[in-house]
């Protein structure tokens, strides 16, 4: 295997009903990690996966864990297959929540509930505060960050450069009016499309600022650990500081951060990785991975066809 290899982890938008039931039917050690799921949440959340109905489980209340269960029962299933470890990991806003648990920083039951409460306290906080995202297609981030201060000062609400997924593709979040002005902005100076998102809370924007210090207070019950490998984090665009303190203030910056998922991969690549696999539902990390780094090799692992695919390439 040449260069270094890299995992990563999806966040919300790669939910689908059906998701994960071919790893379940097919490997033990996935069908544990939907049980355990089920047994923790107090819900079938399995069900969810497979059967929906698909309004619950766009609900981010239930979204959170969903994905973070498919993409661990994906990696439980390469590890049972005797697929090789990585050297770095990262993922994708709530992804990163499933990034510690592969770096053993943070169990799999625990993750399950941090990321549920993280659901309930975003909601909440886009229940108080109603907000708005939206992707600009074309444009760079210099240019969109002016757009949005522009848009703030008109509107007296506040708007942001969310996610930098990949170069040409970027995602404001904000009030209503204030993302709706940004977008007529963009349009009006050479973005090539502008695409309202299907949500109603302003993740990654001072509108989650009400769901930090109830989220602080469930991180600070949680037992954390130092990773046993390198966890890229979304908010430095470089290796998490180690220790459960420094976790813990991660995870809660993160909600009203931006994800720095451009830098994040041109960092690992900078550091010699080059060979990402994806673990989870959809390939949307793959298909962002591949416009930032064209260089690199990307392989993902869903269901157990593409798995043996993945360890076929690395073998």
């Amino acid at each position: 295997m040449s260069g270094r290899l890299a995992f990563v982890f999806p966040g919300q938008g790669s939910q689908y009903v059906g998701m994960g039931r071919a790893l379940y039917e097919a490997f033990p050690e996935a069908r544990e990690v939907f049980e355990e799921a089920d047994d923790r949440l107090g819900y079938a959340l399995s069900r969810l996966c497979f059967e929906g109905p698909e309004s619950q489980l766009n609900d981010t209340f239930y979204t959170q864990p969903a994905i973070l269960t498919v993409s661990i029962a994906a990696w439980r299933a390469w590890q049972a297959r005797g697929g090789p470890s990585p050297d770095l990991v990262a993922g994708h806003s709530l992804g990163e929540f499933t990034a510690l648990v592969a770096a053993g920083a943070l169990s799999f039951p625990d993750a399950l509930y941090l990321v549920q409460e993280r659901g309930r306290w975003m909601k909440r906080a886009g229940e108080q505060q109603p907000g708005a995202m939206a992707a600009v297609l074309g444009m760079e981030r210099a240019a969109l960050e002016e757009i949005c201060a522009e848009a703030s000062q008109e509107t007296g609400e506040a708007v942001v450069v969310a996610n930098d997924n990949c170069p040409g593709q970027l995602v404001i979040s904000g009030g209503k009016a204030a993302v709706a002005r940004a977008g007529e902005l963009a349009r009006g100076r050479g973005a090539k499309r502008v695409v309202p998102l299907a949500v109603s809370i302003a993740a990654h924007s001072p509108l989650m600022a009400p769901a930090v210090e109830p989220f602080q207070a469930v991180l600070k019950a949680t037992p954390f650990h130092r990773p046993s490998i390198p966890v890229i984090s979304n908010v430095q665009a470089r290796p998490l500081q180690s220790t459960p303190e420094d976790l813990r203030a991660e995870l809660a910056q993160q909600l009203t951060a931006p994800v720095r998922w451009t830098e994040s991969i041109q960092w690992m690549i900078e550091n010699g990785v080059r060979i990402f696999v994806e673990f989870g539902p959809r390939d949307v990390l793959s298909g962002l991975i591949r416009r930032i780094a064209p260089e690199a090799r990307t392989l993902r692992v869903e269901d157990p066809e593409t798995l043996e695919q993945a360890l076929r390439a690395l073998d």
